[in-house]
């Protein structure tokens, strides 16, 4: 279960980033009168700074995941 928890947590990150940053574009609507044009932009940023952060995590975990593997095997 230890090594699964870095795993578990990648959809709540993924799910905080975009909600952080369409209640960022929310209120930027709400101070400019401008709906929904920064919800949208909000919303999409975060989509895609929460998938790149995703997959540089998964792409860490692998690594270290190989790592552990490659230095079993050595033992």
């Amino acid at each position: 279960m230890q090594q699964a928890a870095p795993y578990l947590v990648l959809g709540v990150q993924l799910a905080g980033t975009v909600v952080v940053c369409g209640a960022v574009g929310w209120w930027i609507d709400s101070v400019m009168l401008s709906a929904p044009v920064g919800l949208l932009v909000g919303v999409v940023g975060g989509s895609i700074v929460g998938l790149v952060q995703f997959l540089r995590t998964v792409q860490r975990l692998s690594r270290r995941d190989r790592d552990l593997a490659n230095s079993e095997q050595e033992r």
